[in-house]
């Protein structure tokens, strides 16, 4: 008998960067597409995590989660964003950022409500919102004049706001783009939701990856968009353990009430071990994430000058480890298509711009990851300055 499944996700395939992943894998290309690291992480804290491993802390954490990390997390965020968060109501450990957006979206939207997400989305935001009920409403992000630089288009969303709009979902520092918030653009944001009830939610998960001496201007940071905010967070992406799917929901108590509903439902805890070993690194090595920035920065450099004298267009990224190359003057071809060709032909995987966009505007240009050791980059160099 065949059987046919009415799916609550008809449109929805494998995940661009499970294809790409695969692909690179499947013809021994340089995986410059899934963000990820190729270096592990601090030894000392892999370390702590193991001392746990061994010294009984292995059963369920609570709910919320460790205690310890939640200090170390409010301690973390009163000295970067001048925001004290409450260790027992306003925190919440989470199974990475997937999970922590997953629960903020399902705890927020109700059926036929209306959700605002800036294209390039991120693509785990719209399914959450379909499963939830709601209604996905996209605006897209605006290109300067040099080409490069991409910023919210803010005259775009008061236009796209009404009285169904629940949430409104920011990922500054952005990925795909690597653009960032100013604090003009907060208190714009400020300005435009000030009248209105809906709420937003913050995908911060590259918060310490901002470069060229900009800091990272954080919702948690704003004392009027604050009240209204689900910030969540990702030390995969602070600690180069993207495996390790921890992360954390930072909200007002109220939000967090709501937060927790789902969270328990749906992850209940996360692993104990990771938690207590990421709360001591934490608690002893500030500096860490301090010079993290730095760090990337580096990487970025390197890879921008391994590529000088090719035929691409860039200018280097403003956060993030993503660096987007504009290949118009080599190709007109689609995005999604070359990335795939690349891939098999000069065994160089990227990821498109455009299938994070409802409606294509991003033109030519793809989206490397150079997370990575110096060798690998100076291999995937070699093979795009040849193009």
């Amino acid at each position: 008998m065949t059987r046919t499944i009415d799916s609550k996700l008809p449109d929805v395939g494998t995940t661009i960067f499970t294809v790409m992943s695969h692909l690179a894998n499947e013809v021994g290309a340089i995986n410059l597409s899934q963000g990820f690291p190729s270096f592990d992480p601090p030894e000392e804290l892999t370390d702590r995590i193991s001392f746990y491993l061994k010294s009984g802390a292995n059963q369920y954490a609570p709910m919320p989660g460790v205690p310890a990390l939640r200090e170390a997390i409010v301690a973390k965020t009163a000295r970067i964003q001048g925001r004290t968060l409450n260790v027992d109501t306003e925190l919440t450990i989470c199974t990475g950022a997937t999970e922590g957006l997953f629960s903020a979206i399902t705890a927020l939207v109700r059926r036929d409500d209306e959700v605002i997400v800036f294209d390039p989305a991120y693509d785990s935001y719209e399914p959450a919102i379909t499963l939830a009920g709601g209604i996905t409403r996209h605006v897209p992000l605006l290109i300067d004049d040099n080409g490069h630089d991409f910023r919210p288009d803010w005259d775009r969303l008061r236009g796209t706001l009404n009285d169904r709009t629940r949430l409104v979902i920011l990922n500054f520092p952005h990925n795909p783009t690597g653009a960032i918030l100013s604090q003009d653009d907060l208190d714009t944001l400020a300005e435009i939701t000030r009248d209105t009830q809906c709420y937003l939610l913050s995908d911060e998960v590259y918060e310490h990856i901002v470069f060229d001496g900009e800091p990272h201007r954080s919702l948690l940071g704003h004392d009027e968009l604050w009240h209204r905010s689900m910030v969540i967070c990702s030390f995969g992406k602070t600690f180069h353990a993207t495996g390790w799917k921890l992360g954390y929901c930072a909200a007002p108590a109220d939000l967090t009430e709501e937060f927790r509903k789902v969270h328990q439902f749906t992850v209940f805890t996360v692993s104990t071990p990771t938690q207590h070993g990421v709360a001591d690194y934490l608690g002893s090595h500030p500096e860490f994430y301090e010079q993290l920035p730095r760090f990337y920065q580096e990487k970025r450099d390197r890879f921008c000058s391994l590529l000088e004298g090719s035929r691409f267009r860039f200018k280097p990224a403003q956060s993030t480890f993503f660096q987007l190359l504009d290949y118009s003057d080599i190709s007109d071809e689609r995005d999604a298509d070359l990335a795939v060709r690349w891939t098999r032909e000069i065994g160089v995987a990227s990821i498109p711009l455009t299938v994070f966009c409802e409606t294509p505007f991003t033109g030519t240009r793809l989206r490397f990851c150079f997370a990575k050791d110096d060798a690998t980059l100076e291999a995937a160099a070699e093979k795009l300055r040849d193009l």
